[in-house]
């Protein structure tokens, strides 16, 4: 038999292990891993590489539509491919998805526009809970839902949340969680106001600590409670994971965390201000603090990594007082970077980036194992990795049309050299090939 496609000599990197070995790739479709060689009308000479499933983001912002001028599908997507990223689960605050009609309205919009795969997310609204079987049953990725008003977008409190996560779990759906309390975000808002205060500690003393841990404690208990599944959203700390795990027994309760809470640290918002304005923000205070994370990352406390690209540009970010730049980071050309820079230095292993990046919120979010896996039948969504590779990672290098990395300047180890999609070339030596051929993909509607 002669198959369409083989990647041959690389090293196979799933979570469960490593191997060298073969794949064979027809119709879009992975359909043998083997030590065996076989024949091919093409190969991908993999050798010296590490091969590993295509990343799936979880958790970006594309804003498109809404405000192009951030970032489009086009321009994100681009960045996603060129850094090995082959699925992206987006949802956008400047243009809300709350029905179903909305969904249908974005996938239309965004039909030829990806690079990459991609999965999108609805918000949930206090007023119109009844929306949430309709856009659940026609397709989005998750339900997302503040406990504080962010990006215009107005928070949960307590009675609200147990209603939404009661819905939630009669439709077996899942809750994505920005976890922070709005009474201790509002009032530290007001005094820093009253004070007349815009310095850059005004970003990690309104969004503080307090207000995280208290909100992830009580979406923790009210989704034990009601028995739904919670994603808690950018897991900046220990802190906050203990306050989770009273809980993770009791429910299907995911901690995500995120590159930002790796590798910045609180202090750093002083001298780069609007640049670090981004929530929840950094919380390390130290270099040891970061290990501590780390370590949550590698011994499964974190489940899973997302980039929470949310970007700005340089001008938009400098533009008035820190009150008026927009919050967020653009993150995932580098979040892939920052996870094999970690295994290169020993933080992790590379099987564990895979289930980071890869598996675990593919099985999350239903999309395994046609994303995330290595195993025949699945979609030949690949990256290849030269984990010897190593570079300074420089703003002008950055595909986001962002432009610019809070992480530049920094030296990396390990490097996507080739991304596939279906078996397709869409990223190679860090630029863009071939066409935009990202679709729609649903994950899985589990029945209980």
């Amino acid at each position: 038999m002669e198959h369409e496609l083989g990647i041959e000599g690389g090293t196979i990197v799933t979570g469960r292990g490593r191997a060298r070995a073969n794949v064979y790739v027809d119709g879009g479709h992975i359909v043998d891993v083997t030590g065996s060689r076989a024949r091919s009308l093409k190969t991908i000479d993999a050798s010296g590489l590490l091969v590993m499933p295509g990343m799936v983001d979880a958790h970006v912002h594309f804003m498109d539509p809404g405000e192009p001028e951030r970032e489009d599908f086009t321009s994100g997507s681009a960045a996603a491919a060129v850094a090995g990223v082959t699925t992206v689960l987006e949802h956008s605050h400047c243009s809300p998805v709350v029905t179903a009609v909305d969904l249908e309205k974005k996938r239309r919009h965004l039909e030829g526009r990806s690079h990459v795969d991609y999965g999108l997310g609805a918000h949930a609204v206090e007023a119109r809970l009844d929306e949430l079987p309709g856009v659940w049953a026609a397709g989005a990725a998750f339900i997302k839902v503040f406990t504080c008003t962010t990006h215009g977008i107005k928070g949960f409190d307590a009675g609200p949340l147990r209603r939404l996560f009661e819905v939630v779990a009669s439709l077996h759906a899942i809750c994505l969680a920005h976890c922070e309390d709005e009474s201790l975000t509002a009032a530290a808002e007001r005094a820093l106001r009253d004070a007349g205060r815009e310095d850059g500690a005004i970003v990690s003393e309104w969004r503080n600590l307090e207000a995280e841990v208290l909100a992830a404690y009580a979406v923790g208990l009210l989704a034990a409670g009601t028995g739904a599944s919670v994603v808690v959203a950018h897991v900046t700390n220990p802190e906050t994971l203990r306050a989770l795990a009273p809980h993770r027994a009791r429910t299907r309760l995911i901690a995500e965390s995120c590159p930002q809470y790796l590798s910045l640290l609180e202090h750093e918002v002083l001298s780069e201000g609007p640049l670090r304005k981004f929530t929840p923000p950094a919380r390390a205070r130290s270099r040891r603090e970061l290990d501590v994370m780390w370590e949550a990352v590698s011994s499964g406390e974190v489940d899973y990594i997302a980039s929470d690209h949310a970007p700005a540009t340089l001008r938009q970010k400098m533009s008035g007082s820190i009150w008026d730049a927009p919050f967020g980071l653009p993150g995932v050309d580098t979040t892939l970077p920052v996870l094999l820079n970690g295994a290169a230095d020993g933080r992790l292993s590379y099987e564990r980036v895979a289930e980071l990046y890869a598996e675990k919120p593919a099985q999350v979010y239903g999309l395994y194992p046609r994303k995330g896996s290595l195993l025949p039948g699945a979609d030949a969504d690949l990256v290849l990795v030269d984990s010897e590779a190593t570079y300074e990672l420089r703003n002008e290098n950055i595909k986001s049309r962002a432009g610019w990395s809070p992480l530049a300047g920094r030296t990396m180890r390990g490097r996507a050299v080739q991304t596939l999609l279906r078996g397709q070339a869409v990223a190679a030596d860090g630029a863009l090939a071939g066409d935009r051929r990202g679709r729609f993909v649903q994950g899985r509607r589990s029945e209980g």
